[in-house]
């Protein structure tokens, strides 16, 4: 093919990804005409309330994959975390890019690790599954709700408006802010396909599926699928504090999940090995998961 569109949300972060993707298609074809199309989200464009309370991961990728089924752009760019488990039939995630830094990352101006933060301490992030584990380990803090792009984040905990904000880690080394990161939260586990990039494309599109198959990492394909079978079964969304990670390597596969109540006082952790995503789902759901999935339903 001859040109290539590539849908991409307008923040910084998106931009970063989406011309991640681009430079790794010109090195492969140095031929090929690559256009940046930005669409504006609706998760982009409400900022003041937490995400649980307006709708989840569709959030961040309705408006694109409106594009593309339009035919106004060839492939999507997105977060693999913020990509529903279920897409419209004609749509299919062609390929998962090898997986950056999957945790969390503890940030603040004021203290070197999470451990130090006095008690009423107020930590920011917009995260349900971050929010729960956060308080299930240091009950003694205060979480309150951070919306906004990764520099709008740091702008408020920079103000003053928080003692401490948790961030993806990725996210804040992809953007140059490596030095900000005090801790990787390696105790809190992180959302399904966090640290990863996926491109979406049309399911009928043969050109383009054979154009960016080379981005495919099939360890962290692999690893993915089973987090996203995994919240297939739980039900997973942002108005659920729900984590999964899982690694591959040649000799076995191993999963850690975590299926919270939104204060953090009831929570079901668990591991697993060589098994697939969507039995491990049953399992958590079996020891008591499912029990909290009621309550917050209620």
């Amino acid at each position: 093919m001859e040109k290539i569109r590539i849908g991409t949300r307008a923040s910084k972060l998106a931009l970063w990804q989406s011309e991640f993707i681009a430079a790794e298609l010109q090195k492969k074809y140095p031929a090929l005409k690559i256009e940046l199309v930005k669409i504006q989200t609706t998760g982009d464009k409400i900022l003041d309330s937490p995400l649980a309370k307006i709708g989840g991961k569709g959030l961040f990728t309705k408006e694109i994959e409106n594009a593309l089924a339009e035919n106004k752009i060839d492939m999507a760019v997105h977060s693999l975390k913020d990509v529903p488990n279920e897409l419209p039939a004609n749509f299919e995630i062609a390929a998962i890019t090898k997986r950056a830094q999957p945790f969390d990352a503890f940030v603040s101006n004021k203290f070197s690790k999470i451990e130090e933060l006095p008690k009423g301490a107020v930590v920011g992030t917009s995260s349900l599954r971050r929010a729960a584990q956060i308080l299930n380990l240091y009950p003694n803090l205060k979480i309150e709700n951070l919306r906004g792009n990764v520099d709008t984040r740091l702008k408020k905990l920079d103000a003053g408006n928080f003692d401490a904000i948790i961030l993806a880690a990725a996210g804040l080394e992809r953007l140059g802010y490596s030095g900000r990161i005090k801790r990787i939260l390696t105790e809190i586990i992180p959302a399904a396909g966090q640290g990863a990039l996926a491109i979406e494309i049309r399911a009928d599109d043969i050109e383009v599926a054979e154009t960016v198959k080379f981005l495919n990492d099939e360890k962290t394909f692999q690893a993915t699928k089973i987090e996203r079978d995994f919240l297939k079964v739980i039900g997973g969304s942002c108005q659920i504090p729900v984590g999964i990670f899982a690694e591959v390597d040649e000799n076995k596969i191993s999963a850690r999940a975590v299926v919270a109540a939104l204060d953090g006082k009831k929570i079901i952790r668990d591991t697993a090995e060589n098994i697939d995503g969507a039995t491990f789902a049953e399992k958590i759901l079996d020891n008591g998961g499912r029990e909290i999935l009621r309550e917050i339903e209620i």
